[in-house]
């Protein structure tokens, strides 16, 4: 690399967030060394040292783009040439409206397509501190399990302390363990999706004195205990453990992941089920299906007891229980600019969930982005970030910008994020409806969405057309 006409950007982390960073500087014609500590070093989540290794869920979400934040982020990232989702799309499994993958083709095939790039190179070694103060382009990329020595010396520079989370992992059973007699195949309203049919979950369904005793089971379950210093730190409420919604209320998964609506139970048609628990496809060979929102911190003894009540699993076999562990991400409204550089050391630029984003595709379009400013400022060329229209521009904003309640004041209760159009600006003139109708509720939601959508897709398009997107 000392031949080439740029001095390499260090990218420390191998995730989904580390890979898309280290792959869109290296497409720009800038060298990238990039720092994976796992094998010599693991942690308590993954299972292998593969690059982008899938921890939790195999799902990116939901895949359409003019109704779903996340659809019109896919959009986008497509579009800015992104290696993340071109290995999601190359390994997709049935879901319907969702995005899921093959977590080992996709793994593999990220590892693979950066051990070949002739810009990249792969060094497995853990950064125990500071980076050397000769690397002076930097992406810390280490994602939620950030080892505790690299953690404690960037938040020593900083003065800050991590705020901190709990992330929990869900089961995942064989397929062939499950009975079909009582379970069935249904999307919900029969939903097709990328790779789908309308018929890509399997659905296992509860009457209501089966889902009291369900509720029971759990909130008597024996759970792992928390260490003292994690006592204080709260659940992210998009991957609650499914004990921590029980209890909450008796009926809070009725009402979440166990909402027995848009689906008819074909073994017995006539009778509507009182909750049902979906199983998402989790490999291309459909062998293994996990089990949607059943992320748990019980004991794994009793997931296999507990989990073995629902109709279908009596005899389930688990290819994997689920566990808990704990994640921190920065205060990144007060510790980072706009374009993610550490304000205390811009030579260091932070991407992907430390920085307070949330989901496998978010934390890949913080490292896209990242990758991209990086390597036009190693190029000395001028960038500038994507318009805060744009699916990618509202995520960054929320990160660096988000929860400033005064000049003074700073960051409020910084948390964690995925993509919503929530965090898109206002539309300048709002959906109309056709001559002689009045749009109403959800009819007028969706055409919002749509707006929003449309106009997200047609600013990133610009955006990538002109010289400020680091192209």
């Amino acid at each position: 690399m000392s031949q080439l006409p740029f001095d390499p950007i260090h990218v420390i982390g191998g995730g989904l967030a580390g890979a898309e960073a280290a792959f869109q500087a290296a497409e720009r014609g800038v060298p990238v060394v990039l720092h994976e500590m796992r094998p010599v070093r693991g942690t308590e989540a993954h299972h292998t040292d593969g690059l982008a290794e899938l921890v939790c869920s195999n799902s990116f979400r939901s895949d359409d783009p003019e109704t779903n934040a996340v659809g019109v982020l896919h959009a986008e990232m497509r579009r800015a040439g992104s290696l993340i989702l071109r290995c999601a799309d190359a390994n997709q499994v049935p879901a319907g409206g969702a995005l899921a993958v093959d977590r080992d083709g996709f793994s593999q095939a990220v590892t693979q397509a950066l051990e070949d790039h002739p810009l990249v190179e792969i060094r497995r070694e853990e950064i125990t501190g500071l980076p050397p103060a000769d690397w002076d382009k930097v992406i810390i990329a280490t994602g939620p399990l950030t080892s505790p020595a690299l953690a404690e010396a960037v938040l020593g520079l900083t003065g800050e302390t991590a705020l901190a989370f709990f992330d929990a992992i869900a089961p995942i059973v064989h397929f062939d363990s499950i009975d079909m007699s009582k379970a069935w195949f249904q999307s919900r309203y029969d939903k097709v999706g990328p790779g789908g049919n309308g018929a890509d979950y399997i659905n296992c369904p509860l009457d209501k004195d089966q889902y009291e005793a369900f509720v029971d089971a759990l909130l008597g379950a024996e759970k792992v205990a928390q260490r003292d210093f994690e006592k204080a730190t709260p659940y992210f409420d998009g991957c609650l453990p499914v004990e921590v919604m029980a209890e909450r209320g008796r009926e809070t998964m009725r009402f979440g992941p166990l909402k027995p609506v848009g689906l008819t139970n074909p073994h017995n048609p006539t009778v509507k089920a009182h909750a049902i628990i979906q199983l998402r496809q989790d490999n291309k060979l459909g062998t293994l299906y996990n089990m949607v929102g059943f992320q748990t911190k019980m004991r794994h003894g009793d997931q296999v007891r507990v989990f073995r009540t629902i109709p279908g699993l009596e005899n389930a076999e688990f290819a994997r229980l689920g566990g808990l562990h704990r994640n921190t991400y920065l205060n990144s409204p007060r510790l980072l600019d706009g374009t993610l550089r550490l304000n205390a050391d811009p030579r260091l630029r932070f991407a992907g969930q430390i920085t307070g984003c949330e989901g496998y595709v978010e934390s890949a379009a913080v490292g896209l982005m990242a990758g991209r400013f990086a390597a036009a400022e190693r190029r000395g060329e001028a960038f500038s970030p994507p318009p805060v229209t744009t699916a990618h521009g509202a995520l960054l904003a929320h990160i660096t910008g988000g929860h400033i309640e005064t000049l003074d004041a700073g960051p409020r209760s910084f948390q964690p994020m995925n993509v919503n159009f929530g965090l898109f600006p206002p539309l300048e003139v709002g959906p109309k409806a056709e001559p002689g109708k009045r749009l109403r509720g959800a009819e007028k939601s969706q055409a919002k969405k749509r707006l929003l959508a449309a106009r997200a897709l047609a600013h990133m398009d610009a955006w990538l057309d002109s010289p400020a997107s680091a192209a």
